[in-house]
């Protein structure tokens, strides 16, 4: 049942947001969060997106209601994301290992900082020899099945500076475009580890 706060249902969420959120220390104040959070996305979809967190006893706080589809927030080591209801739908997926919904999803991740992460397995938690980790910086994610049209580069060592796909052969394969430089890299926030996922 959709959350009318976030236009997700809430049990997706709580499954993507358990896998991707480290545990915080200390949590930041919620301007701080929010400010970060939104950061990952352009400021046309800022305005209208949910801003959620994920606090430690696992509970969902929406810290600022949406309007436009979008939840923004603050995953990993500290990475801001901003996605549209099929990307969670597809990230729930992901997190129970179940295959993806056939629904294309848009996540914005535009902050600039990226912990990075394998390029070719799905659940992959830190760097290894062999699973050809890449940190591509600000970028946005097509998600879904259709992503796999779009005819870019699908080898497993790629150039992060251009488009390509990753996790191919894996029902996780999706588009990961960069849009710029990671010059004004933002930091991740207080309390929260810059740790690869």
């Amino acid at each position: 049942m959709p959350n009318l706060r976030t236009g997700f249902s809430v049990p997706p969420l709580l499954i993507v947001l358990a896998t991707l959120v480290s545990a915080q220390k200390t949590d930041p104040p919620d301007a701080e969060y929010i400010a970060q959070a939104l950061s990952a996305a352009p400021e046309a979809v800022a305005q209208g997106a949910a801003v959620v967190r994920m606090e430690k006893d696992g509970k969902i706080t929406t810290l600022r209601e949406g309007k436009n589809g979008f939840s923004c927030m603050v995953v990993g080591g500290g990475e801001k994301m901003c996605a549209d209801a099929n990307s969670m739908e597809f990230f729930a997926a992901w997190a129970k290992h179940q295959p993806p919904p056939n629904k294309l999803g848009l996540t914005y991740m535009l902050s600039g900082y990226d912990v990075g992460g394998s390029n070719t397995d799905p659940y992959a938690m830190s760097k290894t020899a062999d699973n050809r980790w890449v940190v591509t910086g600000p970028h946005v994610m097509i998600l879904g099945p259709a992503s796999k049209s779009l005819g870019l580069t699908s080898t497993p060592d790629v150039d992060p500076a251009k488009p390509y796909m990753m996790w191919v052969g894996t029902p996780y394969e999706h588009a990961m475009i960069p849009v710029g430089s990671d010059k004004s890299q933002v930091k991740p926030l207080a309390g929260k580890p810059a740790t690869p996922r």
